[in-house]
């Protein structure tokens, strides 16, 4: 009876989330959790709509505990995608690249019985991508602090001001003094607006003393999607997709497809891409190599 129950909470949940009525979706899916609670999608669902909420910490208890009840190893590459995405919103980018990567290897290679969409590897490994330069960004920001730099000094306020005020935001919306929409579009305008202000500083600061704040970055186009590493001699598939040489030929030995698209794919229908393996020389050539440790 207390199953039924729940999986009737459960629905009505599911309902008021689809209809973006996400305090709702969240009560109910507590109300769920009580009648019921080793469902791990019970918990992966109330994750969900705690990130929709801004709700990071208890987004990462849920995905810890969906985690618990289907095993370290199971497949629940939806909680581990949730709890990167937390753990991301708590600035933690070292635990989230890790939940991250967890969650791309499970859909990458899911288990026999597995629900995959067609679209969860590209957005997995573009989220993974996400976190690693967070982490990157950290640990530059680090190395500043350590030579005790006063653009990591400025740096910091900002991003501890811009913290202020989407934790107000989170807490209107909480409060329900701000809808889902609003709170949303006013985060996002915090967000670019303090991007812009930091971009603004860090180009000051090159410009006044370009040998100490020369920009360390790894452009997008760059990486392989498979690793995540910067690449040094691409090949491009027939779909267009390119990865590191080495990469792609380890991974068609286990799968004969295109590791984001799930099409056949065979070694022989591989093509060197020449113009991203110039802009690949040229990243390298710009002296990446002294710093592409910290990557």
């Amino acid at each position: 009876m207390a199953s039924y129950q729940a999986e009737q909470l459960k629905e009505k949940g599911n309902a008021a989330f689809r209809n973006g009525e996400y305090l709702e979706a969240e009560d109910l899916y507590t109300q769920t959790v009580q009648k019921y609670s080793r469902n791990p999608l019970i918990f992966t669902n109330r994750a969900n709509v705690r990130l929709k909420l801004q709700n990071w910490d208890g987004a990462v208890n849920d995905c810890s505990k969906s985690i618990e009840i289907t095993g370290a190893n199971g497949q629940n590459h939806k909680a581990w995608y949730f709890l990167a995405q937390g753990q991301l919103g708590l600035h933690h980018p070292n635990e989230a690249l890790s939940s991250a990567l967890i969650a791309y290897e499970q859909v990458l290679h899911p288990q026999p019985a597995a629900k995959i969409s067609p679209k969860d590897l590209e957005a997995f490994s573009g989220f993974v991508l996400k976190c690693k330069k967070a982490k990157f960004a950290a640990r530059d920001l680090e190395r500043l602090r350590r030579q005790g730099d006063l653009r990591a000094e400025l740096e910091g306020t900002l991003e501890t001001q811009r913290q202020r005020e989407l934790d107000e935001v989170t807490a209107q919306l909480r409060r329900g003094k701000l809808g889902n929409i609003e709170a949303s579009e006013r985060s996002q305008e915090i967000i670019t607006t303090y991007d812009e202000k930091i971009n603004s500083l860090r180009t000051v600061f090159a410009a006044a003393d370009p040998a100490n704040h020369k920009a360390r970055e790894v452009p997008d186009y760059v990486i392989d999607m498979i690793t995540f590493e910067p690449m040094h001699d691409p090949v491009m598939t027939k779909n267009g997709h390119s990865y590191e040489r080495a990469t792609i030929y380890e991974h068609l030995k286990r799968s004969p497809t295109d590791p984001l698209t799930r099409d056949p794919l065979t070694i022989n229908e591989l093509r060197p891409n020449f113009g991203l393996r110039a802009a690949c020389e040229a990243f390298w050539d710009s002296g990446a190599s002294e710093w592409i440790a910290d990557w």
